[in-house]
Order: structure tokens, then C-alpha cells, then sequence
């Protein structure tokens, strides 16, 4: 399995995956679910991936050479040369189908689904950033201000604290540090989800980056991340009130009178009707 993750904030883009892959308890590897597509002062792209690998790599091969007719008689759009996020947001749709195409009946008759799930985000010289999730059927939808960010893979662990933090203001760094905590709660979760980590961290209209980390078992930052993260959300655990019972002295007490809503009626005999 894997978990990546992709931000969009006002000062630029941030994008995390892990490496894990796994086919069974026995088979885990290490395959890299991230590629970096950069022509510096014209364009910057991301592509994550998660899903079967064989189809996401043969996406990732074909996106390289894939062509869609510009409706205008220009020449035909790639991801190199398309004039925004959009189109080659597109280009991206085509190449998933295109494997689909060659695969997907071949795969069903292996009792396979077509599984694949990616994030597209980069910019454009001429337009603003921009963020997509792509399906499989090769469809997208784009990031927005009211939801800043994208995840595929085994998302659910990581999501409260990109939730409680992540704004399209919040500082390109501070989302680093979020998305790494993200990531952190998924690793301490999830064994399917594994080191090493890649990273990109983009500043708006650049169109090109050198914060590009690969993150390891010995990397001194994650781990004092990892380390003050868990002491830290045990200090704040810690710190709150536990929950009174039995009428002792509380400014917030559990117990309170209900005007709509009733505790929970007992069943105490089978005669008992439960509506």
C-alpha cells in the first residue's frame, strides 16, 4: 500500500510519499511513487501515485510520449508543452485510459481490478498553481481554498491534523512540518506504509526547486519529529480534565440535563421492544 499526500497554499506546493509496497506479508519492497517533471522559467509538475504499480508505471511511461489533437490545429498537447494545468492535467486522463485499454480486460480476466489513483499539481508559466486527483478512469477534480489538499493511498491516519491545520495561508514550511506529522501518524498506524520518504517543497512562480529530500530511517529532523510528536500529544492528552461520574467538582461536567436527546435505554427482558 502507500500514502501520499499534496498541499496547495498561497506561497507554493508541498507533496510527500512513502515507498512501501507490498503484495502479500511477505513481499514488501521499495518503489519510489513520486516523479518530478521540471523545464526551468516555463513548467513544474508532480506526479504521485498509488495503486497496482504495474499500471501506475506504465501510466508514468506512456504520460512521457502521450498526445492529445489540440482542437485549435496546433500542434499536438503534451505535458511539455501544454499551456496550462488543465491540459495536461488531460494528457495524464488520456495515458491512464490508454493502459486501461491495453490492461484492463486482461486484468479482470485475472481477477484484477484496474486500481490506480494520482495527484497532479504543478504550475504553468502564464497561470497560477494548480492541484489535481485523478481517477481511474482517467477523470480529475481540482483543489480548491476550501480544500487545500489531496490524499491517496491510506489516507484516514493522516488526515485530522491536515484538517485542524492546513489553510491556504498557512507558511510553506509549517505545511512541510504538517504534512510530515501526517505522515508520521500514518507510519505508527499503518505497517503497510514504510520509509523512505520523498519531499518537494515548491515556491510559487519559481518553476523549479531544489527542497527535494529523500527521508530515511536516520534522518535527524524526522526524527525529532517523530520523537516530540508523540511526547507532545501525550503531554496535551494528559493535560485535559478527565470525565466526572460520580457528581465530584468540574467547571465542565459529562453529566448534564438533555432537552432533545435521552441516554441510551437498557434492554433488561426479552419482552422489551426495541423501538
Amino acid at each position: 500500500m502507500t500514502y501520499c499526500v499534496a498541499i496547495k497554499l498561497n506561497a507554493g506546493l508541498v507533496f510527500l510519499s512513502d515507498s512501501r509496497t507490498n503484495a502479500g506479508l511477505d513481499q514488501i519492497s521499495t518503489f519510489r511513487k513520486m516523479i518530478i517533471y521540471e523545464k526551468p522559467n516555463d513548467r513544474f509538475m508532480v506526479l504521485l501515485s498509488a495503486g497496482n504499480l504495474s499500471i501506475s508505471q506504465s501510466v508514468r511511461e506512456i504520460l512521457q510520449v502521450e498526445q492529445l489533437k489540440d482542437h485549435d490545429g496546433g500542434s499536438p498537447i503534451t505535458i511539455w508543452n501544454a499551456k496550462s494545468m488543465f491540459d495536461a492535467a488531460r494528457v495524464l486522463g488520456s495515458a491512464i485510459r490508454r493502459v486501461h485499454e491495453r490492461d484492463a480486460d486482461d486484468l479482470k480476466n485475472s481477477g484484477v481490478d484496474f486500481n490506480v489513483a494520482m495527484i497532479f499539481g504543478g504550475q504553468i508559466k502564464g497561470e497560477a498553481m494548480r492541484l489535481f486527483q485523478v481517477y481511474s478512469a482517467g477523470n480529475f477534480i481540482e483543489a480548491t481554498p476550501e480544500t487545500p489538499y489531496f490524499q491517496i493511498g491510506e489516507s484516514k491516519y493522516g488526515k485530522p491534523v491536515l484538517d485542524r491545520v492546513i489553510t491556504p495561508e498557512t507558511p510553506l514550511e509549517e505545511a512541510a512540518k504538517c504534512a510530515l506529522v501526517s505522515m508520521d501518524s500514518t507510519l505508527k498506524s499503518n505497517l503497510s506504509v514504510g520509509l523512505p520518504l520523498d519531499m518537494v517543497v515548491y515556491e510559487v512562480d519559481s518553476f523549479e526547486t531544489n527542497k527535494v529530500v529523500c527521508i530515511d530511517n536516520d534522518n535527524p529532523y524526522f526524527q525529532m519529529l517523530h520523537n516530540n510528536w508523540g511526547t507532545k500529544l501525550r503531554q496535551v492528552f494528559d493535560s485535559i480534565e478527565d470525565p466526572m461520574w460520580s457528581g465530584g467538582e468540574t467547571k465542565v461536567p459529562l453529566l448534564t440535563p438533555l432537552t432533545r436527546n435521552q441516554p441510551l435505554r437498557k434492554i433488561t427482558s426479552p419482552e422489551e421492544k426495541l423501538i
